[in-house]
């Protein structure tokens, strides 16, 4: 590579985000820049290498470059240097930062950087105020209060000047100093007017936020404080070089309550401690992190999924062991600096982080949970009002007893149940147990089972019942007990018992029961087959329970419920609707709570008018019993997505996740995923952000990797929104990688035809010309050549911008035979049609770029017409224009002229299509010699000359 080509990299990497990518690139260009003879260009790099090395995460190679840009500008002074002379200075300040957070350098070496450093700022004629600024650091790091307090006032006393930190970093390290002596009003009237400014640095405003998280709370100042923690966190989540700050978050989760989301952050970063970017960083995090597990261990049995690192395994570790392996780390860190400093202040410090613990109320913070599972204090949830139960009259017989019972189960109350029957084994006891009562009591006793111990306790109570029935000789009896038997087993994997039962019981009381036993019979048999998904079957078995006449509104309004499951399984919409609305009716008559929520749900579930699904959600929550409402809550909250009230729909699906998470049930991930998009589409992409990640943690730990991809996808779109373009880029780059089976080709082509249009969006053409190259040979492996042809006229687009025209050229060539097969057809569809002609487009711009403009109007030829049979017309002006232009590149003004004055009577009047094909009439009108005629046109058009420019 040339000297120019070196210079011109340099350049390119002050574009690139500070991280790995930009310390590659940058150690790359200094190992081609030593082995030449530009010692201006191997300084340059060194000086852009430090800052890259300090804030992208690597310090400690920080010292080696610095060292030798400060070697060489003493030994051997050169013009070039005067140039870097504020800068170099500037990197003290680096150095003693970075100094004093690796203990293996002693303190002495970094007091004589800082001798240094003061004797060069005098004699450059500065202030001291940064010299102050950094004995005060120093003094603080090791503990001397007092030399603090010193330096602290003689920092606040010197003038600023050029070589002070910026406007927000000088009174980021006030406050925190102010929090550290218990001044926190004053921290926050201190940041306040630093807030309400314009903050330009690298470090803001998320250092000064971070400072401010404990000030706010200590104020009760709530709100902020929150708000700093998430717009913070954001900010900092994806730079190594912060991990002492993100320590400060997980810290301010512990102190707030919110263990849940300490555990989250420490999952997301805890692979970061095995290249932290200091000692320092690793013992805060370590000792952070310590405190907020120990926490989390406590209340429960807490994992953590930890990557693999050396020769450590991928694997779950708990929360208890891992936060003695960090309370280990970060203690020995903490004593490895007092041995270099002389005194206990690290290890009390530490000491002190790991015994934090919650402090004062519970804030919220999370964006997915809208309360802490582990907050003892929150409200109970409110349950539903409970069943009347009835009166049990103190002079009742046993038959008496059993007959209130058996209406109780009928009409489903069930706490009354439960009082009758004991009062019934009070009163009667094994006494007056005739073995009719036994049966029956036997009966009773496996219908209360089955919604208080579930199917597995009821069965065997079932079976107990139709013994004694079967010797008690009553075939009646024994086949309405038979038949529920046969339903529980069903639903345990006993099937073919279960289902010849039912089956038997259905067609003896068919035969021999009354009207409300042969419909019972019947849909009993309808519960059996669903449980089966024998659904035709199941239909069939309900249409004759509804066919059947009897008196029995809550053996109605279940038969009704069952049908209407039945036809929604069978896709049947408009009958499924129908039934829906019966059983909500049907329901509400009887006004039994657990009825008027499954109806009023199956409604919701047919209706087809948003308004209305969201209505009988509504209703099913008003009903619900609690441990009933998270799938109520979830089905509401799509149904509120779909009616476009997506605010709404994120309320529902936070409470959606946290009460999946109270109730240890599985799938929060996939809730926080939903809710992420519900944020999204609400227009509160930060949140989205916060919830997606989450989410793409959650189902990584599930092993779920084809929903975590798509989660990451949505991901993508959210970072955009943010005009976060790297994390989307990372991303993109990572769902190439776990798209790389042959069954997922397509995919991974549109993943790479996305990441090379944002890479184009953001002028990073060279770069966005090699995704598009990629996807293309995708889209040729995946037998795709529309998507094919695409990709590669994106590709020469790319490259012809970033002036690589000999490649675009060879692009072009390739897109000529992809489009030379497709338009082959007898009668192309528009979709080829379409991409043929921009494939043309490009290959003019290409061309006409490469000086061959005649071959370019050759490609243009008939181009703007094939457009316009598809009803492409914004591409075909758009061609028109491009033919315009590329003649007046080929000296044909007089032809231009009368295609740009057609061109631009059909273009809306102020259109930057417009604006630009005036500009191009207007430049065809001077080459012609017709001046005024040229004036006139910029006039009437308004053009100025930095339209034209």
């Amino acid at each position: 590579m040339s000297e120019d080509d070196l210079w011109r990299m340099l350049h390119e990497t002050t574009g690139m985000p500070y991280g790995a990518g930009r310390t590659a690139a940058l150690e790359q260009l200094l190992r081609r820049a030593d082995t030449g003879d530009d010692r201006h260009l191997a300084f340059a790099a060194r000086m852009q290498a430090t800052t890259g090395y300090v804030y992208g995460g690597e310090p400690a190679k920080s010292f080696v470059t610095f060292s030798w840009c400060l070697a060489e500008f003493d030994r051997d002074p050169q013009p070039y240097h005067q140039g870097y002379a504020h800068q170099l200075l500037w990197h003290f300040k680096y150095m003693v930062n970075a100094m004093l957070k690796f203990p293996e350098l002693p303190l002495d070496r970094t007091y004589a950087v800082l001798d240094d450093m003061e004797r060069r700022y005098r004699d450059a004629g500065h202030s001291l105020q940064a010299v102050h600024k950094h004995r005060y650091l120093v003094a603080d790091h090791v503990g001397d209060a007092g030399a603090a307090e010193r330096w602290y006032r003689e920092w606040l006393t010197a003038p600023r000047d050029e070589l002070s930190d910026c406007a927000g970093c000088d009174p980021t390290t006030q406050v925190a100093h102010l929090a550290h002596v218990g001044r926190h009003d004053e921290a926050v009237a201190l940041a306040e007017p630093v807030l309400a400014g314009r903050l330009t640095c690298t470090e803001q405003p998320q250092a000064i936020l971070t400072a401010l998280l404990v000030p706010y709370l200590r104020t009760g100042r709530g709100d902020a404080a929150r708000n700093a923690h998430r717009e913070a966190y954001r900010r900092l989540r994806g730079n190594l070089s912060d991990l002492w700050d993100i320590g400060d978050h997980v810290e301010f989760c512990t102190l707030t309550g919110n263990e849940a989301r300490a555990v989250e952050i420490v999952e997301r970063h805890l692979d970061w401690l095995d290249r932290a970017p200091t000692p320092a960083a690793a013992m805060h995090f370590a000792a952070t992190a310590a405190a907020a597990l120990r926490r989390a261990a406590g209340a429960g049995d807490v994992t953590l999924h930890r990557r693999a690192a050396g020769d450590r395994p991928a694997g779950e570790v708990s929360a208890a062991a891992l936060a003695v392996e960090l309370t280990d780390t970060a203690t020995a860190l903490a004593a490895r600096f007092d041995a270099r400093n002389g005194t206990s202040y690290q290890s009390e410090w530490i000491a002190r982080r790991l015994a934090t613990g919650p402090a004062g109320e519970h804030l919220p913070l999370s964006a997915s949970l809208r309360r802490s599972p582990a907050d003892p204090a929150r409200p109970p949830q409110p349950a539903a009002p409970p069943a009347e139960e009835p009166t049990v009259p103190a002079d009742a017989t046993a038959d008496e007893l059993l007959d209130l019972a058996d209406e109780c189960l009928r009409t489903h109350r069930r706490s009354g149940l439960t009082a009758v029957l004991a009062a019934y084994d009070e009163r009667c006891g094994a006494a007056e147990a005739s073995p009719r009562r036994s049966a029956r009591r036997l009966e009773l006793r496996a219908g209360e089972l089955t919604h208080t111990a579930g199917p597995e306790a009821a069965r065997d109570a079932n079976r107990a019942a139709l013994a004694a029935y079967r010797e008690l000789g009553d075939p009646v009896r024994a086949q309405v007990v038979a038949g529920r038997l046969g339903v529980l087993l069903c639903m345990t994997g006993e099937a073919e018992e279960g289902l010849a039962l039912v089956r038997e019981a259905a067609t003896f009381l068919a035969a021999h029961g009354d009207a409300r036993e042969r419909a019972a019979a019947h849909d009993r048999l309808a519960l059996a087959l669903a449980h089966l998904g024998r659904w035709a079957e199941a239909l069939a078995a309900a249409d004759r329970a509804a066919a059947e006449e009897y008196d029995d509104p809550w053996l109605a309004a279940r038969a009704a419920l069952h049908r209407a499951h039945v036809l929604e399984e069978l896709e049947r919409p408009e009958e499924f609707r129908a039934a829906a609305g019966q059983a909500r009716r049907l329901a509400r008559e009887v006004g039994v709570d657990e009825l008027v929520t499954a109806a009023a749900l199956a409604y919701a579930r047919a209706a087809d008018d948003p308004a209305e699904t969201v209505a009988a959600c509504d209703e099913a929550l008003r009903t619900a019993p609690p441990g009933a409402r998270l799938p109520v809550r979830v089905f509401r909250a799509r149904a509120l997505l779909a009616a476009e009230r997506a605010a709404e729909a994120v309320e529902d699906f936070a409470e959606a996740v946290t009460l999946c998470v109270e109730q240890g049930a599985d799938g929060d991930a996939f809730l926080r995923w939903e809710l992420a998009n519900a944020y999204r589409v609400a227009g509160r992409p930060a949140e989205a952000a916060e919830v997606a990640e989450e989410a793409v943690l959650g189902l990584d730990r599930l092993g779920a990797q084809a929903e975590a991809d798509r989660c990451r996808h949505l991901l993508v779109g959210i970072y955009v929104d943010l005009g976060e373009l790297e994390p989307a880029l990372a991303l993109l780059d990572l769902l190439a990688r776990n798209l790389d089976g042959p069954d997922n080709l397509p995919r991974r082509a549109q993943v790479l035809e996305e990441a090379g249009g944002l890479l184009y969006d953001a002028d990073r053409d060279a770069l966005a010309g090699q995704r598009f190259a990629e996807a293309a040979t995708a889209y040729r492996l995946a037998g795709a050549p529309v998507d094919e042809l695409r990709a590669r006229r994106r590709e020469a687009d790319a490259l012809s911008w970033a002036g690589d025209v000999p490649a675009a050229v060879s692009a072009v060539e390739v897109c000529d035979g992809l489009a030379s097969a497709l338009s082959g057809q007898p009668e192309p569809p528009p979709v080829v049609t379409y991409e043929v002609a921009l494939a043309a487009e490009v290959a003019a711009r290409v061309l006409a770029g490469a000086g061959r403009p005649d071959e370019a109007l050759d490609r243009l030829a008939g181009i703007p017409a094939r457009l316009r049979s598809i009803e492409a017309f914004g591409e075909a002006a758009r061609v028109e224009l491009l033919t315009g232009e590329t003649l007046m590149r080929a000296g044909r003004p007089g032809e231009a002229e009368p295609l740009l004055r057609e061109v631009l009577g059909g273009l809306p009047p102020g259109s930057r299509p417009a604006i630009r094909a005036a500009w191009l009439l207007a430049g065809s009108l001077d080459e012609l010699g017709r001046p005024d005629d040229a004036a006139a046109v910029r006039a009437e058009h308004g053009l100025t000359a930095d339209e034209e420019d």
